[in-house]
C-alpha cells in the first residue's frame, strides 16, 4: 500500500517564491527609494554581523571591490528585484556604499581627428 501523504520539499528551490518572500521579509520594493539600477556599483564599508541574513553577509564579503547590482545578483543567485531590496537595507544601515558607474568617454570630434591625421602626415 502506497503512502498518500504529499511529499515535503527537503530544501527550498533556489528561486522558489517562498524563499524570496522570506529573504525580503515580504517586501517587493525597498522601504525607502534607493538610487539603484543594474549598473550601480556597490562597495562594502563594514564587515558582516552575525545577525545578518546569509545573502546580505555574502554581499558584504564579495563587494570588497566594486560590483554592479547585476553582478551581485548573478553571484548570489537571487533575482535583481530581491537584491535591490537587500541592498537598500544595507545602504540604510551604512554597510555598503553605492557609486554611479564611471561614464564612458565621449567620442572625439571626427574633424579634429582628421586635422591631427593631416598634421602628422605633413611632418
Amino acid at each position: 500500500m502506497s503512502d498518500s501523504k504529499p511529499e515535503k520539499r527537503q530544501n527550498w528551490e533556489e528561486g522558489a517564491p517562498e524563499r524570496l518572500y522570506v529573504l525580503t521579509s515580504g517586501r517587493s520594493a525597498p522601504a525607502e527609494p534607493a538610487p539603484l539600477d543594474m549598473v550601480t556599483l556597490i562597495v562594502t564599508r563594514n564587515r558582516p554581523t552575525s545577525s545578518m541574513q546569509p545573502e546580505q553577509a555574502t554581499i558584504l564579503r564579495i563587494c570588497d571591490y566594486p560590483l554592479s547590482v547585476a553582478e551581485i545578483s548573478a553571484y548570489v543567485h537571487v533575482p535583481i528585484s530581491v537584491v535591490t531590496v537587500l541592498l537598500a537595507e544595507l545602504l540604510g544601515s551604512g554597510h555598503v556604499e553605492a557609486r554611479a558607474p564611471i561614464p564612458a568617454a565621449s567620442l572625439p570630434d571626427v574633424e579634429l581627428l582628421e586635422a591631427v591625421m593631416h598634421g602628422l602626415q605633413n611632418l
